[in-house]
């Protein structure tokens, strides 16, 4: 058995997660939440507990297996799968890793001068992925090997109505072309929901798909990346489609985007009907703030500043999951969890002291309920 950095034991509990994101209560134990980890992440996890050691490497379905021990380790209800084989070719630029937890190979961003699509000649010419093609593989696996008290959440290359509306073209085009060739923009735009509206009927097809998060960013650190005006021209129909989708198969719909959405927020909640905001930074607004102001509507997920988690010590993190736990678990409606993902500078044990915390703050829940 692999020994644990752990004081508490989780059992998975898919339906208290859903429940507890439906706002229906205060949760009998604090939830965990995150977009993703980075491999490096899991990688470390694995070797330093001893995750994979009854796990046979040549197993067809080693990496699948491996995902669930991670995820049931670390205390999650569920593993993030998605639709495989559904690529964008994009332009990058590479740069060195300098994180504890090196990424081989560097760090690729995007391209923010020009990207692939800046003329109708090269939108026609663009090679655009078929989701009626991309594999459904491990969804497959999944929907007949998951333990039943995990879920899927599909999540993963999905609903980027904004990035690839930017990344497509590079973010300094589409400033020029917003203004002196829109139609191209809503071919674009067009092109995407078409995608997406497929790509989500496939996903809603496995009844372990429990919950959908769409992955977006749209803002920085003062405003959205476009006009709020283009974004509920050209993005935002796009999450009402996966939203209305999701929640005509008796799912949740959950947004991850980072920035200041402030100008916009009204229009996710009353328009688009999103059920959960993702991704906190407190220098924007802390998720504490959020919790208070659209509590009552949405569940907010996460929230632990990455920058904070990077610079504090184990002690800090456990203190500050605590408040936050004070002013947000109670009603239902939060999951702990980091402001963005478990990246690979993220020190370690403060990743894990988080999770402790959290558990130590389900178990006093319990006792003092009891």
């Amino acid at each position: 058995m692999p020994h644990t950095p752990f004081t508490l034991p989780i059992t998975p509990d898919w339906q208290a997660l859903v429940r507890c994101i439906r706002r229906e209560g205060t949760p009998k134990r604090v939830h965990f939440i995150e977009l993703f980890l980075d491999p490096e992440v899991k990688d470390v996890v694995c070797e330093r507990f001893g995750l994979t050691d009854r796990l046979e490497r040549t197993d067809p379905y080693f990496d699948l297996k491996r995902e669930i021990a991670i995820q049931r380790f670390l205390g999650y209800d569920y593993v993030r799968c998605s639709l495989e084989g559904f690529d964008m070719p994009l332009r990058h630029a590479l740069a060195d890793d300098t994180a504890d937890l090196q990424r081989r190979g560097g760090r690729q961003y995007q391209d923010e001068h020009r990207g692939p699509i800046a003329t109708w000649e090269e939108f026609e010419s663009y090679p655009w992925p078929d989701p009626a093609r991309a594999s459904t593989h491990a969804l497959e696996w999944y929907q007949a090997n998951l333990p039943d008290d995990m879920c899927v959440i599909g999540s993963g290359g999905f609903a980027h109505f904004a990035e690839y509306l930017s990344w497509l073209p590079g973010y300094e085009t589409l400033c020029y072309l917003l203004y002196d060739q829109r139609d191209l923009v809503a071919a674009i735009s067009q092109r995407l929901i078409e995608t997406y509206r497929v790509f989500i009927g496939r996903l809603l097809q496995f009844d372990r798909v429990k919950i959908i998060w769409g992955s977006d960013d749209m803002g920085f650190r003062s405003g959205t990346l476009i006009s709020p005006a283009d974004l509920r021209e050209f993005v935002l129909p796009g999450h009402k489609l996966m939203a209305e989708a999701s929640h005509a198969a008796g799912r949740p719909y959950l947004l991850h985007s980072c920035g200041k959405l402030t100008a916009i927020m009204p229009d996710l909640i009353e328009n688009v009907r999103i059920d959960a905001r993702h991704s906190f930074e407190d220098t924007i607004e802390t998720v504490v703030d959020a919790k208070s102001k659209y509590g009552d509507r949405i569940a907010l997920l996460g929230g632990l500043d990455m920058d904070f988690l990077c610079r504090a010590t184990p002690d800090q993190v456990r203190a500050r999951v605590r408040d936050t736990l004070d002013k947000c678990h109670r009603g239902g409606g939060y999951c702990l969890g980091t402001g963005n993902s478990v990246a690979n500078y993220v020190p370690l044990e403060n990743y894990l002291a988080m999770l402790d915390e959290g558990r130590r703050y389900g178990a006093c829940c319990v006792m003092r309920a009891a």
